[in-house]
């Protein structure tokens, strides 16, 4: 009954779809002393969470995006980086870090879902867990290319 009474000062509600998947990679910092051990090279297991976040669902389907289609992009950006070394897909002069590499799967997601789902519009969340205590995320607004 108190839940309608809130409504009027709901200003940002959102639906989200959330997807899940991991890679494993290598790279190093190059050994810059800012990274301290983490410097030289290493591995990496990421956890990477995506959002996909709407204001409202699609009319037909009622949905924020095929959960399918989805998990299917999501693994697609993950193999151009998965069981890979970044230093050498990226060379010596950047640094990889989760903040970086969050980016870096955001666009490539952004560019597939524009192909493959041009009608979303929302936002794009891409988290990257280094582990339970500590992650990096990317988040970006898109608008439908179909309009």
């Amino acid at each position: 009954m108190l839940a309608w009474c809130l409504l009027p000062w709901i200003s940002h509600a959102r639906y989200t779809l959330g997807v899940r998947d991991s890679l494993m990679i290598a790279h190093s910092f190059h050994k810059h002393p800012a990274f301290g051990p983490a410097g030289g090279m290493h591995g990496a297991t990421y956890t990477c969470d995506v959002e996909f976040q709407c204001e409202s669902l699609h009319p037909e389907t009622n949905w924020v995006l095929d959960i399918g289609l989805a998990l299917t992009l999501l693994g697609k950006v993950l193999e151009k980086y998965n069981l890979k070394n970044l230093d050498e897909l990226f060379g010596t002069q950047v640094m990889t870090t989760t903040e970086f590499m969050a980016r870096q799967i955001h666009d490539d997601l952004y560019q597939l879902l524009q192909e493959q789902c041009p009608e979303f519009e929302g936002d794009i969340c891409v988290k990257l867990w280094e582990s339970h205590k500590a992650w990096a995320s990317y988040t970006t607004t898109t608008t439908s290319s179909k309009k």
